[in-house]
């Protein structure tokens, strides 16, 4: 063969193999509606109150029944389980001596939770 007709058939070549990449390929698109899963939300029953109680010591004190953040987080339960039960009466458990570096003591704290949480139930009432 030719050096002209090698040359021409390997620039074919060359033509063929490009012409697909360069003109972009279709993609398959399935027909049909796009589901897209939002992230599950906490089931109605879930309060949270962990989150609440964050600044309670979770270190267990000789003596004491759980941690005062335990205690928190159960006075919440219950006060949130029963309306005429009053914040202070609820977080009766918790001690009321001041710790050094806390703003408040646990038993404040607490009140000042089961406070908010049921100011922040009435207001989602309306």
């Amino acid at each position: 063969m030719k050096l002209q007709l090698k040359l021409a058939i390997a620039v074919g070549v060359l033509a063929l193999m490009l012409v697909p990449a360069t003109t972009g390929a279709v993609t398959y698109q399935p027909e049909g509606p796009k589901y897209h899963p939002a992230h599950p939300a906490p089931p109605p029953h879930a309060k949270a109150y962990g989150k609440r109680c964050q600044g309670q010591s979770k270190k267990h004190v000789k003596g004491q029944k759980g941690t005062a953040f335990s205690r928190c987080v159960k006075a919440l339960a219950q006060a949130d389980g029963d309306p005429a039960l009053s914040s202070k009466k609820a977080c009766k458990a918790l001690s009321k001596k001041h710790v050094k570096g806390k703003q408040g003591t646990p038993f404040s704290r607490c009140v000042k939770a089961v406070n908010e949480m049921r100011r922040e139930e009435r207001e989602q009432a309306y």
